[in-house]
């Protein structure tokens, strides 16, 4: 299932809604402890998992580089929200009888190009994170990468159209 893009005050969010069929601690350890977190999204990595605390996205280029996100809002088995470009992105767990509810939200100040290839991205991390939450591991699926990319462009083009 895609994400939804709205358009609000301050720009757009993009809401990812996932329900599987697994308590939301396991979830939570799955998004925040590295060693899981790196099988379905390899470029972070959590410093200080708390509000105001740090992570590192990492460029995994082979130079050593990465830079600091900001973990804007936290809490334990609930929410987690970071630093993302401009933007942010948030993923909220919620209880549903013997499931979880997984909303990501991506918050989008400016609407540009390059935001069909995020959603596209998170798609695919859904996707990864699923699998490791079955306690399987994906390789990163190309192919069906470029395909999202291609429904987001649908979604997020028109709008780029209606900004001007």
């Amino acid at each position: 299932m895609l994400a939804s893009l709205e358009k609000m005050e301050n720009g757009y969010i993009a809401i990812f809604k996932r329900q599987w069929e697994n308590a939301v601690e396991e979830v939570w350890s799955a998004l925040t402890e590295n060693n899981k977190l790196q099988q379905w999204m390899p470029n972070l990595e959590v410093v200080d998992l708390r509000t105001n605390g740090t992570m590192v996205f990492n460029m995994n280029d082979g130079t050593g580089e990465f830079f600091e996100i900001t973990i804007l809002d936290c809490k334990e088995n609930s929410y987690w929200q970071f630093e993302w470009g401009e933007g942010a992105v948030r993923f909220e767990l919620e209880p549903a009888e013997d499931d979880c509810v997984l909303l990501l939200k991506e918050y989008i100040p400016v609407l540009n190009n390059h935001i069909a290839k995020d959603l596209a991205g998170w798609q695919i991390c859904l996707e990864m994170l699923h699998e490791v939450l079955k306690g399987r591991q994906m390789e990163f699926p190309s192919q069906s990468w470029e395909a999202y990319y291609e429904e987001y462009q649908k979604i997020v083009h028109p709008l780029l159209d209606d900004r001007e």
